[in-house]
C-alpha cells in the first residue's frame, strides 16, 4: 500500500487555504487509498521569534482541528512532530548529507530571512536547516507520496535528492518520495493580496478566513475582497488575479472549474456573495466537530499519544538502519546486573 506522509506547522490558526489546499484532501483522498500519516510539525515552529505558550496552544488546535476536519485515527496516524525522537534522530544524519549551497538556494529560506532582517531581528540557523528537518520527517516513514502546495514543493525536491545521495554513499536505505498536488485550490490567495499566499503566519488578518471565523466574519471578509480593475468576470491568473482567487475558492467548495463558473456570474458582487456562502457551508460541519472535540480533550491526548506511538514503531527501523549504514556503532544493550551476594 502507498504510505502518505504530510504536516502542518503551528505557527498560526489554520486558515481556508489550509483546509482548501490540503485538509480536505487528506480527509476525503488520502486516509482512504494509502497508509497516511499525519504530523503537526511543532520544531519547524522553533525557526523564528516564537511565544512557548502560543505553539503549545496551537498545537492542540491544530490537533483538534485536523480531527474535526475528518481524519480518523482508526484509518490514519495523527501525532506531534516533537513525540517522535526519530526526526531530530535523523535530522543530523541528513545535515551530514546535505550542502550550504543547497539550504540557501532554498526560496522559503531567502523570503523568511530577508523578512526577519527587516523587522531588525535575527536570523536563526535552525531557519536555514529545517527543510533537512522536514527531509527527515519524510524519509524516516518511508513514504512514497508527499502532498504539498507549489510553496513546499521545493523541500519536497531536496528531500529526494538526499534520499538519493545517502543511498548512493551508504547503501539504499530510503525510499524515494514524490511530491502530489490536488488540481484545484493548491494555493489559496489573500484576499486583500491575491498574489501572496493565505498564510496562517501572517498578520493581514482581513484578507484570511481562519477555520473557526463566525459566518458573519467570513461573509465580511470575502464581500470585502480585493476584485481588479474592469466588471467581467474572467478566470485569469495572471490579469485578473483578485476574481482568480474567488473563482477557485468558489470551485473548490462546490466542485468544478473555475474557468466554467466565469459564465454563470455577471457582476463581482454576485460571485462574492457565493463564494461566502459556499465556503461558510464547507466549514459549518468542521466548526461544529471542534466544538465537540473541545469539550473532550482526553479523547485528543489519547489520539496523540496513541499515533506518537505507532509512528515510533514505524520510523524507528528505518532510522537505525540509517545510523548503521553511515557508520555509527550501535547502542549497546545494558547488562543485567548480577545481584549481590
Amino acid at each position: 500500500m502507498t504510505r502518505v506522509f504530510s504536516g502542518i506547522k503551528p505557527t498560526g490558526h489554520l486558515t481556508l487555504g489550509n483546509y482548501l489546499g490540503a485538509l480536505r484532501r487528506w480527509v476525503e483522498v488520502d486516509q482512504h487509498r494509502s497508509e497516511a500519516l499525519f504530523c503537526i510539525v511543532d520544531l519547524h515552529a522553533l525557526t523564528v521569534d516564537h511565544d512557548p505558550a502560543r505553539v503549545r496552544r496551537l498545537t492542540r488546535q491544530a490537533a483538534t482541528l485536523l480531527l474535526a476536519a475528518g481524519l480518523d485515527p482508526e484509518r490514519c496516524t495523527v501525532f506531534v512532530q516533537s513525540h517522535v525522537d526519530e526526526h531530530t534522530r535523523l535530522s543530523y544524519l541528513l545535515e551530514c548529507v546535505a550542502t550550504d549551497g543547497e539550504m540557501r538556494r532554498m526560496i522559503q529560506y531567502k523570503e523568511k530571512a530577508a523578512r526577519e532582517q527587516r523587522r531588525g531581528g535575527s536570523v536563526r540557523l535552525s531557519l536555514l536547516t529545517y527543510p533537512v528537518l522536514m527531509a527527515a520527517d519524510i524519509l524516516a516513514y518511508g513514504a512514497d507520496e508527499v502532498p504539498v502546495g507549489d510553496d513546499q514543493a521545493q523541500h519536497v525536491e531536496l528531500t529526494r535528492d538526499l534520499a538519493v545521495r545517502f543511498n548512493q554513499r551508504y547503501g539504499h536505505t530510503f525510499v524515494v518520495p514524490k511530491a502530489t498536488r490536488p488540481k484545484v485550490a493548491a494555493r489559496v490567495m489573500n484576499l486583500q493580496e491575491p498574489t501572496s499566499k493565505m498564510g496562517k503566519s501572517d498578520d493581514s488578518g482581513p484578507g484570511i478566513v481562519y477555520l473557526l471565523d463566525e459566518p458573519e466574519t467570513v461573509r465580511k471578509k470575502i464581500m470585502r475582497a480585493v476584485t481588479d480593475s474592469g466588471r467581467d468576470v474572467v478566470y485569469d491568473r495572471e490579469e485578473r488575479p483578485g476574481v482568480a482567487n474567488l473563482l477557485e475558492i468558489l470551485a473548490a467548495c462546490r466542485g468544478g472549474d473555475p474557468e466554467d463558473l466565469c459564465g454563470a456570474y455577471a457582476s463581482y458582487g454576485a460571485l462574492k456573495k457565493d463564494t461566502a456562502e459556499a465556503v461558510i457551508e464547507v466549514l459549518r460541519p468542521v466548526q461544529a466537530r471542534h466544538r465537540e472535540l473541545c469539550a473532550d480533550p482526553a479523547y485528543v491526548d489519547a489520539v496523540l499519544r496513541a499515533g506518537a506511538e505507532r509512528a515510533r514503531k514505524m520510523a524507528r527501523p528505518t532510522v537505525d538502519a540509517a545510523y548503521r549504514a553511515i557508520g555509527l556503532l550501535p547502542a549497546l544493550e545494558e547488562a543485567p546486573l548480577k545481584a549481590a551476594r
